[in-house]
């Protein structure tokens, strides 16, 4: 935790206004934790009208409590806000299999440079992430404020700040879009991607219908490319009326073949590139940092070495109840 939280972000905002001068600056903003404690620290440290807000939209892939909460919060943050598109870039990356880094790395973050002409953007990157690990403050023409932090010394700022932030409810820590939960190649949008789409639409919808408070909520989508296996995932899991009405809605969807739900503990069957399946540090990050965090019960790996040359990451084709 931040020792002295009044000094450390007086020292930030220093900072940003040394970095940042007299250019625009551009806030890769998702509306989670991170970017908006950017933001917050930006607007006190900047006029206003010297910043903007950019939110790299992922059409269907994005929550659509998401967009919502973007919107809510440019307004009560008085900051200018603007969209842009990029929901195909994003299926060429999840081609080849889940690769989170790269779309950040590619789609939101390129996307905001495009967007930027002339003026330092900024990234809400924090040491719990990649590149947070790293401990570079510039990489690549992107400027991290809070690269120093982790999550709770970053909860802090926001606490300081007395600042509310609209949950999307599908984890408490760490919110993303819906494709995070394909956790294969999306091979065909229609079949692969949409599976994943509706899934994890229809499962916040009924899990606020029925105000069932939780720490992770997501419909996982697994198994090899002729098969959909989704994986209902909710901490605590609620009564079972609820998990049956979320089956049966489920089970009328065309892009999905079978429904299981996470109840114990689990064995994923994981087929990884040769890249990943020779390097132990990144079957322990996959596991452990990338997969774990998202699952409502504790999961172990039985990994396979892929011969798809298409595959650059890694597919969870099957699983067992363990």
């Amino acid at each position: 935790m931040v020792k002295n939280l009044e000094e450390t972000i007086k020292n930030m905002k220093d900072e940003i206004k040394q970095i940042v001068g007299n250019q625009p600056l551009y806030i890769a903003f998702s509306g989670g934790m991170d970017s908006t404690v950017v933001a917050l620290l930006a607007k006190d440290a900047l006029p206003n009208d010297q910043i903007t807000l950019v939110n790299v939209c992922f059409g269907a892939y994005s929550y659509s409590k998401a967009i919502e909460a973007v919107l809510l919060l440019s307004k009560q943050l008085d900051l200018k806000l603007n969209f842009i598109s990029s929901n195909h870039e994003q299926e060429v990356i999840m081609y080849h299999g889940p690769n989170c880094n790269q779309c950040t790395r590619k789609v939101k973050i390129g996307k905001v440079k495009e967007f930027s002409h002339k003026g330092v953007v900024a990234s809400g990157a924090n040491k719990s992430d990649s590149w947070g690990k790293t401990g570079i403050k510039f990489m690549d023409g992107i400027y991290a404020p809070l690269v120093d932090l982790d999550k709770g010394e970053i909860e802090q700022i926001l606490e300081y700040y007395n600042f509310t932030i609209p949950k999307i409810g599908e984890n408490s820590t760490r919110e993303g879009c819906k494709f995070k939960h394909l956790l294969k190649m999306a091979v065909n949008p229609e079949y692969h991607s949409r599976a994943a789409v509706v899934a994890n639409e229809v499962l916040l919808d009924i899990l606020d219908y029925y105000e069932v408070r939780r720490e992770i909520a997501n419909v996982k989508i697994i198994g090899p490319l002729s098969e959909n296996v989704a994986l209902i995932n909710i901490k605590p899991l609620p009564e079972n009326k609820i998990v049956k009405e979320i089956i049966k809605i489920l089970e009328k969807e065309k892009s999905i073949d079978k429904i299981d739900v996470v109840d114990g503990p689990l064995k994923l069957k994981i087929l990884a590139n040769p890249g990943i399946f020779n390097n132990e540090v990144s079957k322990y990050w996959v596991l452990n940092g990338r997969l774990a965090p998202e699952f409502a019960m504790p999961i172990t790996a039985e990994w396979k070495k892929s011969s798809n040359k298409k595959l650059w990451t890694f597919s969870v084709y099957d699983y067992e109840k363990i």
